[in-house]
């Protein structure tokens, strides 16, 4: 992916550190935000969830709705902090940046480090396979059945998923990227590689090789599983965490959300009404 040039080149963004926060009345950080006129971004170098494009600008879909959130907050400005996606919720933990905009998904496990606005989006899984799908491959429960080669990317639930559903979590190819994982199933590395349902559609869309499943919900604990993606904020801000919702639902109720997040490929099915709540639960 281009962005992952302009990651490396940015990376040094991610050594420097915001000042520490007070937890006192759920944290002042949305203070000090307005004060300094600037939010620092953890992004993960993922399209179209939060990338630099070829021109060296920051965008994806949760930088340009960060960017509409912060300015009504009071922030003027957004910068991006380029980092391995594995990395964004220790990068925010330790100050690297202010909020994680990388259209994380909410899970019990990531609930128990970081809170989370309410999703953004939900969104279903999908695998890229050889053209014409030779094995087959339509969901987990086939990966586990044939015996595929199963890619998904550093730190993706799409690994949970597998294990869900009887995947060797040993066996899994872990690759950086969607970029790399169409790479490894175009190259016959694997089989199949998962990610989000945009995701696998939008980076299959230029090759003569490989092509989309379709998406499905994947098992978990027995029962079909729709994840949701959103912003990230350490424990303690919890004013701040509060601030953006209040925000975010007035962009999903007048509409505005999803004229942010089309251009990015999403689509009217991908926009909810889930909470963080219910998805930490689990």
């Amino acid at each position: 992916m281009a962005a992952l040039g302009a990651v490396g080149a940015l990376g040094a963004a991610g050594c420097s550190r915001v000042a520490t926060v007070s937890a006192e009345n759920g944290g002042d950080l949305l203070d000090r935000l307005r004060a300094q006129g600037v939010v620092r971004l953890g992004i993960a170098g993922e399209i179209p969830f939060g990338y630099i494009d070829r021109d060296g600008e920051l965008t994806g879909e949760a930088p340009e709705l960060a960017r509409v959130v912060f300015e009504r907050l009071g922030v003027a400005k957004v910068q991006p902090v380029p980092t391995e996606f594995g990395s964004l919720i220790p990068g925010l933990n330790s100050q690297q940046f202010d909020v994680v905009a990388a259209g994380m998904y909410v899970n019990a496990e990531r609930c128990a480090q970081v809170i989370f606005a309410d999703p953004d989006y939900q969104m279903l899984d999908s695998f890229v396979v050889r053209k014409g799908n030779p094995k087959g491959l339509h969901d987990y429960r086939d990966v586990v059945a044939k015996k595929a080669k199963f890619a998904t990317g550093t730190g993706y639930a799409q690994i949970q998923h597998a294990v869900a559903a009887g995947y060797e979590e040993s066996d899994i190819l872990i690759v950086p990227d969607q970029v790399a994982g169409l790479n490894a199933v175009e190259a016959g590395r694997a089989d199949v590689f998962a990610g989000t349902a945009l995701t696998t559609r939008e980076v299959v869309k230029k090759s003569a090789k490989a092509e989309a499943t379709e998406a499905f919900a994947p098992l978990v604990d027995g029962k079909p599983q729709v994840d949701g993606g959103a912003f990230a904020f350490r424990p303690t801000e919890t004013k701040l965490r509060d601030a953006f919702n209040t925000e975010l639902h007035k962009l999903k109720k007048s509409g505005e959300l999803f004229r942010i997040l089309r251009p990015f490929g999403f689509t009217k099915d991908e926009m909810t009404d889930l909470t963080a709540k219910e998805l930490c639960a689990g």
